[in-house]
């Protein structure tokens, strides 16, 4: 009897163990009812200790009763995120068996699996007209007094770009919070910073760069002498220099979820931000899905309530039509375009023609330029296989830089030639050898150079020019910046506006390595993450001057107020060189 008893204990034990090691949690965003109506007679809105209360009612019974003081921080219970602005509901670990059970709860309205989201400067303050002493930024004040809020990555303290000179206190209406500890701590510049990332914990530190990147863009002070290896070189500022910023953590390259994008919306409206710039966006499924569905549509929605600005990327998905995310018609989606900054690294063929490029990698010794070498075409998976050492070799560029292939199998230097999809879009890559990057048809051109009837003796050299400002074809549209129509209501218009979102010169977290072995805290970056900002600070300068416009109304004036035609004076143009329509452009630049 003992052992049979033994063995039903062990039987028992061990299904029970089974079955727990078999569920599978993961974290819900739930929206529910508002709570039968008990209201603090202050504030007349919803009591935090009521509300959290009702949220924790939805859990299984034996999580319920588990609290935890911090408004927004529950590692102690299932709930990752409680909201109170941005939609009535909260964030749990739970799993499908459970959330079964809550759908049978009163006041149960919706329930799904977050999802993951994605990350999507010297000049181009001066591009958009803006110069220091003369002009719009004076009369918008640099947007002082307005707070920019930025939902992303985290942020660098102590960066230069974040140096708070000539920086008033915040507003009195700020009610945010500084996660950040030691030395580098929040100032009247950076008034806020505190982090979302459920799977991040600690402080709200920028491991990436792109949190950084996007704050400096939008509002960073101002850096003189900001350069990479010389080139690019002015002072460096964001758009809105003494507006204010509150940083909100809410992931990385590799961990990003809606769930936590929503809780950093939900603290950036109750914090009493003026804007919020976001540059990031879900899978592909978010260009198709429906807005009550869209958290950062639904968190925009709320902020917009509210009277605060929303700016967000178009996302780097393009050129085929339909890639667009952040359609909401309220948010202000913003798509990418270049600069008339370049910096030249033209290709000399020995038959007397030349092509222009553009190369982060600036030669400045005798050498290169002066001297031809032989010239060789090496496919993205040949070059090793082929005799380049001493030689300048013509690569098809793939998804990576294949410059250290090259630079490995002794060749001298490389021309990167573009893929048909980039054509004439070029941007300046910080390469490891003697390189330029191309368009398709000099690609092309040179390509035939090297087949022709005299291929034995095909010779080329780089000729490194540096930076060069006015060109013509700026703004274009970039190849990456998504396209409309816009799928999930087709009656508006998207992108509203492009904005700079090529080769941004802008701060970064951490130390980047030059070709010529020097150290940067700046890198130069593209995509719609490098555009949306850039909005975001012009959208600041504006409520600077009108801190009584409705955020409807700061977006009509920038659409408004945008053109359509480039420097050359001719219509604005796309990667291929042809007329870019409204789904590249929307209102224009």
């Amino acid at each position: 009897m003992a052992s049979l008893f033994l063995l039903a204990a062990i039987f028992i034990f061990t299904f029970h163990s089974a079955s727990s090691a078999n569920t599978s949690y993961q974290t819900y965003i739930v929206h529910v009812d508002l709570p039968p109506a008990e209201e603090d007679g202050v504030s007349g809105q919803l009591s935090s200790s009521n509300l959290e209360t009702w949220y924790r009612s939805f859990l299984p019974s034996s999580d319920a009763a588990t609290s935890d003081s911090d408004n927004h921080h529950t590692p102690s219970s299932r709930i990752v995120h409680m909201y109170r602005t941005v939609i009535t509901g909260f964030a749990a670990k739970l799993s499908a068996d459970e959330v079964k059970e809550m759908e049978k709860k009163e006041g149960f309205i919706y329930a799904r699996p977050q999802q993951k989201y994605h990350l999507h400067t010297t000049h181009s303050p001066n591009f958009l007209g803006l110069h220091q002493g003369v002009g719009a930024w004076p009369e918008s004040n640099y947007g002082k007094g307005v707070i920019i809020g930025v939902i992303d990555s985290g942020i660098t303290p102590g960066h230069p770009s974040f140096n708070d000179k000539g920086m008033p206190p915040p507003p009195t209406k700020w009610k945010g919070k500084c996660e950040l500890n030691g030395t580098l701590t929040c100032n009247n510049k950076l008034i806020g910073a505190r982090n979302f990332a459920s799977q991040l914990p600690g402080p709200p530190i920028d491991t990436f760069g792109h949190g950084t990147h996007t704050a400096s863009t939008a509002a960073g002070n101002f850096i003189s002498n900001a350069n990479v290896s010389g080139q690019a070189n002015g002072t460096a500022s964001g758009i809105a220099p003494l507006a204010h910023l509150a940083i909100y953590k809410v992931g990385s390259l590799e961990s990003m979820f809606d769930s936590d994008v929503l809780a950093g919306m939900d603290a950036a409206i109750e914090d009493g931000v003026d804007v919020i710039s976001i540059s990031l966006g879900g899978d592909a499924i978010t260009h198709t899905t429906p807005f009550y569905k869209d958290i950062i549509a639904i968190g925009a929605f709320s902020a917009i309530e509210r009277g605060i600005f929303v700016s967000c990327s178009a996302g780097n998905s393009g050129p085929g039509n339909s890639s667009l995310y952040n359609t909401a018609p309220w948010i202000l989606t913003v798509g990418a375009s270049t600069t008339d900054r370049k910096i030249k690294a033209t290709v000399l063929l020995g038959n007397g023609e030349a092509y222009e490029g553009e190369s982060l990698y600036q030669l400045k010794e005798d050498g290169l330029p002066e001297q031809f070498l032989p010239l060789v075409y090496g496919s993205w998976s040949g070059s090793e296989s082929l005799d380049v050492k001493g030689k300048v070799v013509l690569c098809e560029m793939g998804e990576d830089d294949n410059g250290e292939t090259v630079k490995d199998a002794g060749g001298a230097a490389m021309i990167g030639m573009n893929d048909e999809t980039h054509g004439y879009y070029t941007e300046p890559l910080p390469h490891v050898l003697p390189a330029t990057l191309v368009s398709y048809e000099a690609g092309l051109k040179i390509k035939a150079y090297i087949e022709g009837a005299n291929s034995s003796t095909s010779t080329a050299a780089i000729s490194f020019r540096g930076t060069t400002i006015g060109d013509k074809t700026a703004p274009m549209v970039t190849p990456f910046s998504s396209r409309g129509p816009n799928l999930v209501s087709p009656g508006i218009l998207k992108p509203d506006i492009i904005g700079p979102g090529s080769s941004i010169l802008a701060g970064w977290s951490v130390s980047v390595s030059t070709f010529d072995n020097k150290t940067t805290n700046l890198k130069m970056d593209s995509g719609t993450s490098m555009s949306c900002p850039h909005l975001s600070g012009v959208a600041a300068l504006i409520k600077s001057v009108h801190p009584d416009w409705s955020p409807a109304m700061v977006k009509s004036a920038i659409m408004t107020s945008s053109t359509q035609t480039n420097l050359g004076k001719i219509p604005i143009l796309d990667q291929r060189y042809r007329t870019a329509d409204v789904f590249a452009v929307g209102a224009g630049h």
